[in-house]
């Protein structure tokens, strides 16, 4: 095993934006923990796919881990409203972890209060609350600012998995 990888996982989450990092990080050798606010609870998607949380936000010590994925959808907006994931972000990130988001994920960033100051991109319709979060928005498929990693869309997502795998070799 190359190491362990956390992607989040709430109701109404982007299909792809999931399962494609879910996917390419165990492709490449990571043990992928699902994480959910309540432990084996099963979330459905915006098109109807299920995933199942492996854990909650206890079960996972952020210093343990070596990334953290925050896929969009509208489970950013569910996520956010659970301090323990919330909390979780914010220790990976302050652990120097890779922590990455692609779409409405950014909202994670900025309910952790890691986004001021930070090179970011998202989906444009978050635009305004990453920069009202102090971020420096950026209209690129992919942007990477220290140990944060940011995509737009679906359509960024090989760019956005390419750039965590690198990120991860470091």
């Amino acid at each position: 095993m190359a190491g362990k990888v956390v992607i989040l996982v709430e109701q109404v989450y982007e299909d792809l934006e999931f399962w494609y990092p879910y996917y390419r990080m165990k492709e490449a050798g990571y043990e992928v923990v699902a994480v959910g606010p309540v432990a084996g609870k099963i979330y459905p998607s915006k098109h109807g796919l299920e995933a199942q949380a492996d854990t909650d936000p206890s079960g996972i010590d952020a210093s343990t881990i070596d990334a953290l994925i925050i896929p969009g959808g509208f489970a950013p907006d569910h996520m956010r409203r659970v301090p323990q994931m919330v909390d979780l972000v914010r220790n990976a990130y302050q652990a120097g972890k890779v922590v990455a988001a692609i779409c409405h994920g950014g909202w994670m960033l900025a309910s952790a209060g890691i986004a001021r100051g930070k090179k970011l991109t998202c989906f444009f319709a978050i635009k305004d609350d990453l920069v009202n979060a102090g971020a420096e928005y950026q209209d690129k498929e992919v942007v990477q600012d220290g140990n944060l990693i940011t995509s737009r869309m679906p359509s960024d997502l090989p760019a956005f998995c390419r750039t965590i795998l690198a990120a991860l070799q470091k």
